[in-house]
């Protein structure tokens, strides 16, 4: 599997998750599970069991390159590429498979969040590897779909139908529609209808077929990251991105391609996958304790409390009576207690303290 690559997209901010997510360091940066290894190594460690440290990309922030570096240092440096604006996911798919078309173009990528949990990995690497062999074979778009376990409201929905043709692998489907977040109703349609599954914004698929998608379907976008000149991987490089995010569009790549090309694939897996994209998610994922309590940090004591995520640095001692279904956080000298069925107001939250106290606490 000499020509697959991975595409690590770790630019987002994740306010949801403030007060331990900042913007100088976001959530992909940080140990949210306590394991002693944060979001972005997870996800680097994840893909070097596929493929070569060389093989890895990450885009990021420009802001955040020293981080990257830091926390991956096997990656060479020219690796880590700098959007010098957030412009959404197509911006950032394009950049760096036009960059790796150019270096090989026979390359497959696998594009994947860098703050997504995912804890049965080898049936995800079992998942990728079906995705590479049908990509490398095929001119197609492919994306892991997750099994809904509950008629979430919070994720997008992917509605496939058999392959025209057999597939190799019998999980591989045809994509019918994608839905953005549905309301509660059409949620419980969905889970109830078997043939929806979450989208998990992980996509397989060659250079060149996602190039051709982008330049059939997107021909602007196309226009400002295509390169005539061989700039890609040289010293020019970096100008040529900062004047293609200064006129591209602000947008994602379902948007841009998934939904409207025709060649698109999901393969259904379950992998024990989460977005990680609130507090409230990441509760199922940390032990509980009797009292069915999350906690990370080493010197909490608990009375009369349950049902409550609690992450605090371990050289702090708190004490907590009386609470049951909250979110509590404590966070360079910021400390954050919310109910647990309110944590979508995080982010109001977020912007209250930005306009009231300050861009220093956010």
């Amino acid at each position: 599997m000499k020509n697959l690559y991975c595409i690590i997209m770790a630019g987002g901010v994740g306010s949801r998750f403030w007060p331990m997510s900042k913007t100088a360091k976001p959530k992909q940066f940080l140990d949210v599970l306590g394991t002693g290894e944060t979001l972005l190594q997870n996800t680097a460690h994840r893909f070097s069991k596929l493929c070569a440290p060389e093989n890895i990309y990450v885009v990021t922030s420009e802001q955040y390159k020293d981080l990257v570096a830091e926390q991956l240092p096997k990656i060479p440096k020219e690796n880590i590429l700098l959007e010098p604006a957030r412009k959404n996911t197509a911006p950032c798919v394009a950049y760096a498979s036009y960059k790796i078309h150019k270096k090989n173009p026979n390359a497959v990528t696998v594009v994947a969040p860098s703050d997504h949990l995912i804890t049965k990995e080898d049936v995800f690497l079992k998942a990728v590897k079906s995705c590479y062999s049908k990509a490398k074979a095929e001119d197609c778009l492919l994306t892991i779909g997750i099994k809904p376990t509950r008629p979430d409201t919070g994720y997008g929905y992917i509605q496939f139908v058999e392959s025209p043709t057999e597939e190799k692998d019998d999980r591989i489907k045809k994509v019918k529609t994608f839905t953005e977040k549905p309301d509660a109703e059409m949620a419980n349609f969905f889970m109830k209808s078997g043939d929806f599954l979450w989208n998990a914004g992980i996509f397989i698929w060659s250079t060149k077929s996602i190039i051709n998608a982008i330049e059939q379907h997107e021909p602007e976008l196309a226009a400002l990251f295509r390169d005539e000149d061989n700039i890609y991987n040289t010293a020019k490089e970096i100008d040529f991105i900062k004047n293609a995010y200064v006129s591209c569009k602000n947008i994602s790549i379902d948007y841009a391609v998934m939904e409207r090309a025709k060649n698109v694939y999901v393969r259904a897996s379950i992998i024990g996958w989460s977005d990680l994209g609130t507090w409230g998610s990441l509760y199922e994922h940390i032990k509980h304790d009797k009292n069915h309590n999350a906690v990370v940090g080493k010197n909490t004591m608990l009375y009369d409390t349950k049902n409550c995520i609690i992450n605090v640095p371990k050289d702090k001692l708190v004490l907590i009576q009386g609470l049951e279904d909250y979110i509590v956080v404590e966070s360079d000298g910021i400390l954050l207690i919310c109910k647990k069925q309110d944590e979508q107001q995080i982010r109001n939250f977020v912007n209250d303290v930005k306009v009231k106290k300050g861009e220093k606490f956010v």
